[in-house]
């Protein structure tokens, strides 16, 4: 009787993107300055956030986490995927590959629930304005962002867990640019079955959670909205939600076409482009989605980058 999950491969080689080598160093290059444009993006959201005191309430102390995130996901697989374009060295260990994963989905995973919160916290503002200070103090906001990081932990640890107890004695060739649940699994060599209906459970009791609580809070702010009297209010409750419901579309709709599906419906090339949006484009993209919806983001930032002139000319 053969014994199960004994792992004989112990290396995996990155495929996604070394098949197009005519074109790597455009690439490497595209990449280098989209990875450049989130950190410098991002690090400047984090700067005005904490030099600001306008800018010291929960919308953006919330905010400052996601910058965060946005930092730490495409940090997790730029770097190495711009070591492939430019040496070739396809290679990552089967222990480097199960760190990338797991780091990647626990980020992925803080996100969906942060995204949740801020959608809550967007929900108390607009509905229970008297009441908003008392209900998001700052320890509640605290509790809410540590709650997040957390239960994105548990979540990743589950599904590192079930992904890399499966048996890998055949095929090393991940067909995408990272290590990912669904191009690993499609490696194994053993029954998928029991590993994917654990995935589709855990996501989506905590991802299915958080999209429920993101959906009703944000039914309940447009039905406020749209019985707000005063134009002006319509519009200043829009402009403070627009920004965090461009970003939760544009999260929601790529992560969720990568992660609730069957491995057996995996498509590299689509695949590989659709991360490619969620996990490279959009941590680049979120700073100008919140810099150039929300007024008070856009005088902080103005401020920073006037004391940066500064600075530099003295």
């Amino acid at each position: 009787m053969k014994e199960a999950n004994i792992t004989i491969v112990n290396e995996f080689i990155l495929v996604g993107l070394s098949d197009l080598p005519e074109v790597r160093y455009f690439l490497f290059v595209m990449f280098l300055i989209i990875y450049l444009a989130t950190l410098a993006g991002n690090i400047t959201i984090l700067i005005a956030i904490q030099t600001d005191i306008c800018l010291h309430n929960p919308m953006y102390y919330f905010l400052s986490h996601l910058s965060l995130l946005d930092i730490l996901s495409p940090t997790i697989t730029v770097p190495k995927m711009l070591n492939v374009l430019l040496s070739e060295n396809k290679n990552i260990s089967f222990t480097g590959c199960m760190v990338q994963l797991f780091f990647l989905i626990d980020l992925v995973s803080t996100e969906v629930f942060l995204l949740s919160v801020m959608a809550y916290d967007r929900y108390v503002a607009i509905c229970h304005p008297l009441k908003y200070t008392n209900i998001m103090n700052r320890r509640v906001c605290g509790q809410l962002a540590f709650g997040t990081w957390i239960a994105g932990f548990f979540n990743s640890l589950l599904h590192t867990s079930f992904t890399f107890t499966l048996s890998f004695c055949g095929p090393n060739e991940v067909n995408q640019y990272y290590c990912d649940i669904p191009p690993v699994q499609a490696l194994s060599c053993s029954s998928t079955y029991a590993s994917e209906t654990i995935h589709m459970i855990v996501t989506g009791v905590g991802g299915g959670s958080a999209f429920v609580i993101t959906l009703i809070s944000y039914i309940y702010i447009i039905w406020a909205i749209v019985h707000m009297r005063s134009p002006e209010g319509r519009q200043k409750a829009f402009s403070t939600c627009a920004a965090h419901l461009t970003v939760v579309c544009l999260f929601y709709g790529t992560s969720i076409f990568t992660y609730i599906k069957p491995s057996s419906s995996y498509s590299p090339n689509r695949d590989r482009i659709v991360s490619m949006l969620y996990g490279v484009v959009t941590p680049m993209l979120n700073p100008m989605i919140y810099s150039l919806r929300n007024k008070g983001m856009k005088q902080a930032l103005k401020r920073v980058i006037s004391q940066k002139r500064f600075i530099l000319q003295s």
